[in-house]
């Protein structure tokens, strides 16, 4: 690692003398001087239009890179307070108090345990052997973990930050470097499709939660049957797509590469392994302790460090469990609120309906926009809660006044914007696998629009008429 002399250019210069880097703030700018200089719109207040002027600013610095993505947060936040469009500081700092950033910490300690007890090592060992050396095998095993795993650890981001181990190994195994077109594909895959195996479980995480309680009540039983053809299927297919993108990457000699030896299993393996059980258990029984799914992560992060008991030093801990990721979702939570909280969320999923409605002339027609409409927003609202709470209301609402079942244009609005990843800040199982990986976000916007249109054609091509099938057609 080499360090910067008194000759090497400031980041200050650097940008100036990097006309690209300089004319994509110029453009972030300038969107964000004409949203909070033009008259206020109908319908939206004073707050509402800055938080959207302030949430497109920080979307347009995620989606090019051209800072580091949690330096524009940070930005995103700073300007909530300094253009007026949250109450003061502690309203703008709403998601450095959201546990949703604790449980990632948690999660990313768990993760961390794992890889240090040598569990990921002997995880590795088993995937590489059951592989036999086959990059396509390994890449179809994986994609079947993400539904299978799902029932003993239903957090996507706990699979990630686990597994993520566990494939850096096989890579480094077959000395596979970041660059290289087969270790895109297993990142993207675990980035970016990983998330659709939870979905499918009314106990997978936030989304399937959140989503549930603003649809109504729901049982396991029923969300599964409604839920699990919709997202396994775009398990397979975007499976299969990224595959397709990029075959060359797979196509690897790795009869010579270094193997993974075992040796006995150690006790701290033993408490590893434990510790992820126990965890996991908390999280799947949600239903009868009613913990917060922070509190078995903050749980099993205490655990993991306590002497003697534990893991991992403390220096360990705070030298590589990923403050970037910390920063990133924080940020990303407390912009979403604001873009929520304020009513510029709402007019704006309000508008695109509004304005495309007049012309709508058949049912699949009037679907089909409201899905564009719906991923228009997710790409705006990278927080999933912030755009669930957001889309739910009004996909309802207008499903309701254009004659459409309700429940079907809600369940719509969950699976585009659940199937799909834009930014590498697009939720906590995303941003940490990214940012190891080091994929950037032009490359994870580019799959990100791939799955929407996949999501959108299993949506009318086998979910529709599946859904019909079972007693909610699109017209009832």
């Amino acid at each position: 690692m080499t360090t910067e002399t008194a000759s090497d250019p400031s980041p200050i210069q650097r940008l100036i003398t990097n006309p690209l880097a300089a004319g994509k703030i110029a453009v972030a700018v300038a969107v964000f001087a004409v949203i909070l200089l033009i008259p206020t719109p109908e319908g939206l207040t004073a707050q509402g239009q800055r938080a959207l002027a302030v949430m497109v600013f920080a979307v347009i610095l995620w989606a090019t890179e051209v800072i580091p993505v949690p330096v524009a947060g940070i930005m995103g936040v700073i300007l909530l307070v300094l253009v007026g469009a949250v109450g003061g500081l502690g309203e703008a700092l709403y998601g450095f108090s959201h546990p949703v950033a604790y449980f990632l910490v948690g999660i990313l300690t768990l993760g961390l345990a794992v890889q240090y007890s040598g569990l990921a090592e002997r995880m590795a060992t088993f995937l590489i052997r059951g592989a036999a050396g086959s990059p396509r095998l390994l890449y179809v095993q994986m994609l079947l973990s993400f539904a299978l795993l799902t029932f003993a650890l239903p957090s996507a981001s706990t699979r990630g930050a686990i597994m993520v181990h566990v494939y850096e190994r096989v890579l480094a195994h077959w000395n596979i470097p970041q660059e290289h077109r087969y270790h895109k594909a297993i990142m993207l895959a675990m980035g970016s499709l990983n998330r659709l195996g939870s979905t499918a479980l009314l106990a997978g995480g936030i989304t399937p939660v959140v989503a549930s309680g603003l649809l109504g009540d729901f049982s396991w039983t029923q969300w599964f049957i409604l839920m699990s053809v919709p997202f396994y299927a775009n398990l397979i297919v975007g499976g299969i797509v990224l595959f397709i993108f990029y075959r060359s990457g797979f196509r690897l000699d790795t009869e010579g590469a270094a193997q993974l030896s075992t040796g006995p299993v150690s006790q701290v393996e033993v408490r590893a392994g434990v510790i992820v059980l126990v965890t996991a258990l908390l999280w799947f029984t949600d239903f009868a302790h009613g913990l917060h799914p922070a509190v078995p992560a903050l749980i099993a992060l205490t655990v993991i460090l306590l002497p003697r008991v534990g893991i991992l030093t403390w220096r360990e801990f705070e030298q590589n469990v990923g403050w970037t990721n910390f920063f990133v979702i924080a940020t990303s939570l407390c912009l979403a609120n604001a873009f929520v909280t304020t009513g510029g969320a709402a007019w704006f999923s309000a508008a695109l309906v509004e304005s495309v409605s007049p012309i709508l002339t058949s049912p699949p027609l009037m679907l089909l926009t409201l899905c564009v409409c719906f991923a228009v927003v997710r790409m705006l609202v990278p927080n999933i809660a912030g755009y669930l709470a957001l889309v739910i209301p009004v996909a309802v609402a207008t499903g309701e006044a254009l004659g459409l079942d309700p429940l079907v244009c809600g369940l719509a609005a969950v699976i585009v914007g659940d199937s799909v990843v834009y930014y590498g800040a697009g939720g906590t199982s995303a941003v940490f696998v990214y940012t190891r990986a080091n994929i950037g976000n032009p490359e994870i916007m580019r799959f990100g629009i791939i799955m929407t249109v996949v999501a959108i054609a299993v949506l009318f091509l086998l979910v529709l008429p599946y859904w019909a099938v079972i007693g909610h057609p699109l017209s009832p």
